[in-house]
């Protein structure tokens, strides 16, 4: 099997999890590395309908030079990348939640007569508000002391506790993923109509930012901390 059709049958995750800079090759071209993870890259960009040749030419072009080794959270301590987790993307996500929640309904309230679709981009979001809340508290308090807690001392009731939250989480994921991948579809990749206001602009460009770090987010824990905490 050649590099090419190696690549062809490697999953988003695991090649973005090898080198984390092809998450802005397929970023680029609109494939979930995330929660589509687990799909091949022959698949994935047969449901996006994308020739797979050129994206293989780019990496095998990051293959060849060399990588960022700071960026290599696979060879990181679990432990230490739960702790990065928490500090980078649980702090950026709790300070966002309550800003875009305001900002969602507050374009909805002013808006949403001539983009019906703010409406429903604001009741999306109270959703992943909800959720997203109570799945890093679960993170925080059970998840990732229980994977310290059998790095410590191989404990059956923390792997038990890692192999239950972890089932449960993952579909968290599926969820909080699927709302935005519903976000970014009815708003035309944050497109801002012409009678957008300010608060229109300051609302969708959050929104995209707070999608990219999702997408970040979601990557580290299902395809690296989750596989390898379930492995200890």
């Amino acid at each position: 099997m050649n590099e090419h059709e190696l690549l062809e049958n490697t999953s988003i995750g695991e090649i973005v999890a090898d080198d984390f800079r092809a998450a802005e090759i397929f970023r680029k071209e609109g494939i979930d590395f995330c929660c589509g993870g687990k799909k091949s890259l022959e698949q994935a960009c047969e449901e996006k309908k994308i020739d797979s040749t050129s994206i293989i030419d780019q990496l095998i072009d990051l293959k060849n030079n060399p990588s960022d080794e700071a960026r290599n959270f696979r060879e990181w301590d679990l432990a230490f990348l739960a702790d990065y987790i928490v500090n980078t993307h649980h702090k950026y996500v709790l300070k966002t939640l309550p800003e875009l929640t305001y900002y969602t309904h507050k374009i909805a309230d002013v808006h949403g007569s001539n983009h019906p679709e703010l409406n429903e981009v604001a009741a999306l979001f109270d959703a992943i508000n909800e959720e997203l809340l109570q799945h890093l508290k679960k993170e925080e308090e059970l998840l990732f002391p229980s994977v310290k807690e059998v790095i410590r001392n191989n404990s059956p009731e923390a792997k038990s506790i890692i192999h239950s939250e972890i089932s449960r989480m993952s579909g968290e994921h599926e969820s909080a993923g699927g709302a935005m991948d519903r976000i970014n579809s009815i708003t035309s990749g944050y497109r801002v109509p012409a009678d957008g206001c300010n608060s229109y602009q300051v609302t969708f460009k959050l929104l995209h930012q707070f999608e990219d770090d999702l997408h970040v987010h979601v990557h580290l824990e299902n395809n690296i901390l989750y596989p390898k905490a379930l492995s200890l």
